[in-house]
Order: C-alpha cells, then sequence, then structure tokens
C-alpha cells in the first residue's frame, strides 16, 4: 500500500459511522507496525482532537502487537536474557527508548564498581562495595513515598530518579553484580523480593542466563546470604528470611528460599505493574500488561497481594 492510500485510510479515520471506524481500524492494524513511522507523521498534521485520538490509539496497538510478538520471542529464547527482558518492559511506556541506552546506564554503574572492588575480597566485602557505589555514590533507594506508582516497574525511570521498588533495585544489583562474575541471583519471595549471593566455586564464570534452577543449585554452591536491595543492600541470614515469612503467615517453601530464574523476574516486574494500574484505576492498561503476561506462560487469574512488592521491614 502507497502513501497516497494509507493517507485516504487516515482521512476515513473522521468518520461518524463505527462499521467504517472499525473496517478502517482493522485495515491499518493489518499493515503491521511498518506503517507506524507513517502514521506518526500524519497524527502530526491533524487537526482535530478526536481524529488525532482515534490514529494514537492505533499507532498504540500496533506497538502493543509488535511488542507482545518480541515477548514472545524472548520467550522462546534458550537464555532469556534479563537485560533484554526489562527493556522490553521499558518499551511498553517508552517505545522511543533503546537498548544501548540501558546497556550504557548499566555499564556506567558496573565500571564504578570494578573501579573500587578487589576480586580477592571476601563476598561480603564485594557486596559492601556494590552497596556503596549504588546507594551512597550514586544515590539509589526504595521508593517508600510512591510504592506502588507505575514508574517503579520501568528500569530507565528507576535509572532517572535512583528511586524504585524491590524487584527493580534487585534486577539493577543483579545486572551489575553478574556483569562482574559475583553469583548474585533474584529470590521470588512473597510480598518482597530479595537477593541471594552464592557460594563462588573457583573460578566458575556466572551465567547470565539462569532458568535451569534445578541444574543450577545442585552444580553451584550454597547460598551464603541475603541481600535486601530495598533497604540499602542489607545483609540477613536464612533464619531471617524464614521470620519474615513467619511473619506474613507464609510457609516457608523451598522456592521462596532458593534463586528464581531471569523468567520469574521479569513476570514479577509485570505483575507489580499491572497491580499499579489496578491501584490507579486504569483497566486498559492493567488488562494490555496481564496480555504480555499471558504470552510468559501466566494463568488469567492472578492474586495481586500474594504475589505483588509490598512494603517490608525485612
Amino acid at each position: 500500500m502507497n502513501d497516497s492510500e494509507l493517507r485516504s485510510l487516515v482521512a476515513l479515520l473522521d468518520d461518524d459511522d463505527p462499521d467504517v471506524l472499525q473496517h478502517i481500524e482493522q485495515k491499518l492494524l493489518s499493515l503491521g507496525s511498518t506503517v507506524i513511522p507513517f502514521l506518526e507523521e500524519e497524527w502530526g498534521e491533524l487537526k482535530d482532537i478526536y481524529h488525532q485520538q482515534r490514529l494514537e490509539n492505533i499507532i498504540h496497538q500496533l506497538q502493543l502487537n509488535e511488542l507482545i510478538q518480541e515477548f514472545i520471542d524472548w520467550h522462546s529464547t534458550k537464555e532469556q536474557d534479563l537485560l533484554h527482558g526489562v527493556y522490553l518492559i521499558c518499551k511498553y511506556r517508552f517505545p522511543e527508548y533503546s537498548k544501548q541506552q540501558l546497556i550504557n546506564a548499566i555499564e556506567k554503574l558496573r565500571l564504578d564498581v570494578w573501579l573500587e572492588m578487589n576480586f580477592e575480597m571476601s563476598p561480603y566485602d564485594k557486596v559492601r562495595i556494590i552497596n556503596y557505589i549504588l546507594y551512597q555514590i550514586h544515590g539509589f533507594k526504595g521508593n517508600v513515598e510512591n510504592y506502588h506508582d507505575p514508574s517503579n516497574s520501568f528500569i530507565n525511570q528507576v535509572l532517572e530518579t535512583k528511586k524504585g521498588n524491590p524487584i527493580l533495585l534487585s534486577t539493577i544489583y543483579v545486572l551489575i553484580a553478574q556483569r562482574l562474575n559475583i553469583p548474585i541471583y533474584g529470590v521470588n519471595l512473597p510480598q518482597h523480593f530479595v537477593l541471594a549471593y552464592l557460594e563462588e566455586i573457583g573460578s566458575k564464570q556466572v551465567g547470565m542466563r539462569f532458568n535451569d534452577i534445578e541444574d543450577m543449585l545442585t552444580n553451584s554452591g550454597k547460598i551464603l546470604f541475603y541481600i535486601n536491595a530495598f533497604n540499602g543492600g542489607s545483609i540477613f541470614t536464612k533464619t531471617n528470611l524464614e521470620q519474615f515469612l513467619q511473619q506474613i503467615n507464609v510457609s516457608a517453601q523451598h522456592n521462596f528460599l532458593v534463586p528464581c530464574s531471569n523468567l520469574d523476574m521479569v513476570k514479577r516486574i509485570l505483575r507489580n505493574l499491572a497491580s499499579s494500574y489496578q491501584k490507579l484505576n486504569k483497566p486498559h492498561k492493567q488488562k494490555e500488561v496481564m496480555t504480555i503476561l499471558y504470552t510468559l506462560g501466566e494463568p488469567p487469574m492472578i492474586n495481586f497481594q500474594g504475589m505483588g512488592d509490598q512494603s517490608s521491614d525485612l
């Protein structure tokens, strides 16, 4: 379809006939994401706000369709790379944000930690250095004031504001640590999200993918301690973790005490985002995020209170 035909379709979006509008919308959506740049240019030329809004909704749906396919492709890869997963979440709200921007931001933090790091240090001292760079030098902290704000689920905004929820601060922590070959992984705890530092075995490379949990636990060292990225990187023990679960009346199941997969982390972020939109009474956005979750194997019904992040004194 040439530009003239596309322009004619856009012009017809000014029609008041619902059947005509539905036909035009379906026709434009069938063309796929390749027409987005043209539609964005046309949007800028429109004078009527309702006409603009109709075209804007189509552009958004095209972007969402493309994003869902990207999530499907990511889900089907063997590595399910964590950085790419959180980048895709970022694209839901910031479609123009580039992956290279995210890579550069994480690399800057990694370099700052690396310059202070002596790799003969003990695990506790390595965590102390990461904490010093993240929380004292760069000023990252838990977003207590606006805990349920959707911005806490987009890594670009957390990197910019230095405030986030437990899962996003933990994600940044993991991305930095594993790029330094430090074995720190996420722990999918109910109502909170924490980190686990695994025993280092020789010079074994820390894998950037982390999806075969049982194999990883069999072939790696024990958990040395846990880290609370939401609370300045404070260190605590398995006993502390079990006490926390007891306080919230949750039994200490095995999967609440051991590392989780990259997929689990990405799904946790999406659940928090859907919950945030629910609290803001934005059902349309909540439904879109849930649609993405379904493509990653999430069941249709979800208990936000049980698996979302909540404020905690852990």
